[in-house]
């Protein structure tokens, strides 16, 4: 019965450090490119008319 208990913990440990690690990957790669294309927008500033 304990041994049961164990493998479902484990298990649903491991699936929450594998989302975690997929979310922080995912940040991470959104981040960036918010940066780089926000970068993009502020160069062409001048270029805008309003």
């Amino acid at each position: 019965m304990g041994e049961k208990i164990y493998n479902t913990m484990k298990q649903a440990g491991a699936l929450n450090v594998t989302l975690g690690i997929v979310s922080l990957a995912v940040g991470v790669a959104s981040g960036i490119l918010l940066i780089i294309h926000g970068a993009k927008l502020l160069k062409r500033k001048g270029d805008v008319l309003i």
